[in-house]
């Protein structure tokens, strides 16, 4: 198995043990931004980082994207106690949002012996809506920039 493989394999596994925490049936994008986030020693790791991006800022910015979601729709999260998440023995599946991340990300590379974590953070920041974009909105970060940031990454760092 090669490094990316690997690399892969355990992004998917720490977006599953997040998913699987937060009583979600399927492990989507903002799982895997999560996992980017704690597996340090890459590219895509430091493109977080450098931009204010560590693992409990996301988190937070998750949780405000949860609030205001709900406030769209007319619930105050602070007019309810959530009952803690129910955790499903069962490992959760791919969700779309996942699947579409990683096949841009794979998309980005030029072939599977180019592609590096900054692929699959790549896959994840490279669309308009849904949870990631609009959590990163609410962080005070530039979505756009952070993709030119990875990109930048792949140029010249090679893991």
């Amino acid at each position: 198995m090669s490094a990316i493989d690997h690399y892969i394999n355990a992004i998917l596994e720490e977006g599953a043990a997040q998913a699987r925490e937060d009583g979600s049936p399927a492990t989507e994008a903002h799982h895997l931004l999560l996992a980017i986030a704690a597996h340090e020693g890459t590219a895509a790791h430091r493109v977080l980082a450098g931009a204010g991006l560590g693992r409990q800022a996301i988190s937070d910015a998750l949780a405000r994207e949860f609030e205001r979601s709900l406030n769209a729709v007319g619930v105050s999260l602070s007019s309810f106690t959530l009952p803690a998440p129910s955790r499903d023995p069962k490992p959760p599946k791919i969700g779309a949002s996942a699947r579409l991340a990683i096949e841009r990300g794979f998309a980005a590379a030029t072939g599977k012996k180019d592609l590096r974590p900054a692929h699959l953070l790549l896959g994840i920041l490279d669309t308009e809506h849904g949870t990631v974009p609009r959590a990163l909105a609410l962080a005070g970060v530039d979505r756009v920039d952070l993709m030119a940031r990875a990109r930048r990454t792949l140029a010249h760092d090679s893991w």
